[in-house]
């Protein structure tokens, strides 16, 4: 970024469209001029926090400005990008302070020694004494780290330890710059068609060639890795493939669930050269290996006890990889982080629609996989007709009478259930279901019981966890096909699901107001249907804590764009 990118400005301070407060927050005014300027020119150093119709918030935190400072910025072009956009005088301090975080990325970098005789390790270079000293002194990184020759800027470590010791860095405010090498991985050339298996035109899009290099970069020590944030059904895993295009090296890719795994296999085989053989599936089905292997979460981290090992874990040695892709990285499984601390010479990309953790393991991501390389708001993809524009609605519904007191004098977890199973939710639902007679639709629920009498009220199929994975997948595709307009679907359909036709959600339970998952199930029917919009309805019981927690689920959403209206159902 250059101060040639942000010439002196016609308009007057006044219609400006940023506002910098002292708490490191920026407000951008969506109404006025240079709005979108300025919004391209502050995403790469803040997180958009929310985003409703007028006034959108974003964060200037430690991490955003070391995902900022290892994409290549300056505290110069930060200063520079606030004062061109900024409405008011920015409060004294703020620029100092970014200036101050940032110039701790870089500060100690991980390089490989000089010469052949020492593969096994790894040096962490300090840039000056009073730095080593405080990681020296660090009681977390005692057991990692051995000084050399009594320099107190320069410590060994093991190259297995390569990742524990990023992340207890960057706990401690040390963000490392990783400029050791990486292994190659055995060959493997990985073109992409321009013409699909399935006889489609094939072209990524703009936007994922653009993600797709900024995590490649040039192949200089310090690219390799990273983050990609894009929205469901934004085409992730297209992604997934440019990279693999890119880097033509075994690939491992881990991700949610069988269904997932297979549709990751269709994919390749209909946008890719490679053949049949050269994919392998490594699930609780199949576990077989081959120079694109995909598997789940859960089969890597099972193991036959608590406290034994993790048998699938060699996987990650079964064959040469040069690449790692953690599909939905916001749910990588704390086990997973282990594997993926000592998998730190592999090239690795991550693919998420949101960076938010429930656990709050954000930096853990940034240290183990990468940090953040892309984001593109759901709305920027929305206006230019990638995915589809939403209309969500949340339908308020009265308890029945009868369940009024047994709700009173139920337990804090008791009356989440309750509330979440109101048998009015049943009518809601059907009647949603006949609003909606060219829709795709999904009926999406937290609670077996629930879900299988709204199955048999709706006549509808139901997919839980329960059932067999070729059962479901059949159930998939006769939907994809049309031949079924409404299925019932557990959590199991939250992530990873590729159903690109649904273009109606009913929500009639969820998690504990899980942002989390307000934004994977929004995402299951946000795929482009030709400028048709797309409904997304959440059933909650009135006056009940089911209105709590559907508060912070649809303050997600409006913090993402998306404007959404309350109805009151009478039976």
């Amino acid at each position: 970024m250059s101060t040639e990118r942000f010439p002196d400005r016609q308009a007057p301070d006044s219609l400006k469209p940023l506002i910098v407060q002292s708490d490191h927050t920026l407000l951008l005014d969506v109404h006025a001029p240079l709005a979108g300027e300025a919004r391209a020119a502050i995403l790469p150093f803040a997180e958009l926090e929310k985003s409703p119709e007028h006034i959108h918030t974003y964060s200037i935190t430690p991490l955003s400005l070391w995902n900022a400072a290892s994409a290549g910025l300056s505290p110069g072009d930060i200063i520079t990008a606030i004062n061109a956009y900024s409405r008011y005088a920015i409060p004294s301090g703020i620029l100092e302070g970014f200036a101050d975080t940032m110039s701790r990325y870089g500060k100690i970098r991980m390089v490989s020694p000089a010469g052949a005789g020492m593969p096994d390790t790894l040096f962490l270079r300090c840039e000056d004494e009073a730095i080593a000293r405080e990681i020296g002194a660090a009681k977390a990184l005692e057991k990692y780290l051995r000084p050399l020759n009594g320099e107190g800027e320069l410590f060994a470590l093991n190259l297995i330890d390569r990742g524990t010791v990023k992340r207890e860095l960057i706990r401690l405010g040390w963000p490392v710059k990783d400029e050791a090498p990486f292994v190659k991985g055995d060959d493997l050339a990985v073109e992409l068609r321009q013409t699909s298996r399935a006889g489609r035109a094939f072209a990524p899009r703009d936007y994922q060639w653009d993600a797709a290099h900024a995590v490649c970069g040039d192949g200089a020590p310090g690219t390799g890795y990273g983050v990609v944030v894009l929205p469901c059904g934004s085409g992730k895993t297209v992604v997934g493939m440019i990279v693999m295009s890119l880097l033509r090296t075994n690939t491992l890719v881990l991700t949610t669930n069988v269904a997932a795994v297979h549709q990751w296999i269709e994919e390749l085989l209909d946008k890719t050269g490679l053949a049949p053989e050269d994919i392998a599936e490594y699930t609780g089905d199949s576990k077989s290996v081959a120079p694109v292997t995909i598997a789940t979460y859960q089969i890597i981290t099972w193991r036959p006890k608590k406290g034994s090992d993790f048998p699938h874990f060699r996987l990650f040695r079964e064959r040469s990889w040069g690449l790692i892709i953690y599909d939905e990285v916001h749910l990588l499984p704390a086990p997973v982080f282990r594997v993926t601390a000592e998998l730190q010479a592999v090239r690795r990309l991550g693919l998420t629609a949101t960076l938010i953790r429930e656990d709050g393991a954000e930096d853990a991501v940034f240290s183990l996989v990468g940090p953040k390389r892309c984001d593109v708001p759901w709305k920027d993809l929305e206006s230019q007709g990638w995915i589809a524009e939403a209309i969500c609605t949340e339908i308020r519904l009265d308890l029945p009478e009868e369940l009024r007191i047994p709700y009173a004098v139920a337990s804090s977890r008791e009356k989440y259930r309750i509330a979440s199973e109101n048998p009015r939710k049943e009518d809601a639902a059907q009647q949603l279901v006949e609003n909606h007679p060219e829709d795709q639709i999904l009926v999406i629920g937290q609670y077996l019981s629930q879900l299988e009498s709204l199955a048999r009220l709706l006549k509808a199929p139901l997919i839980t966890g329960r059932m067999a994975n070729p059962e479901r997948e059949r159930i998939y595709a006769a939907f994809k096909r049309g031949e079924i307009r409404v299925i019932v679907v557990s959590r199991v359909a939250n992530f990873a699901i590729d159903l690109p036709d649904a273009s109606c959600a009913v929500q009639v339970s969820g998690s504990f107001g899980s942002r989390q998952e307000e934004a994977q199930r929004l995402g299951r029917i946000l795929r482009p249907k030709g400028g048709k919009n797309v409904w997304f309805y959440t059933l909650v019981s009135r006056y009940t804590v089911e209105e709590d927690f559907a508060a912070n689920r649809q303050k997600f959403l409006a913090e993402q764009g998306y404007k959404y209206s309350i109805q009151h159902w009478t039976a």
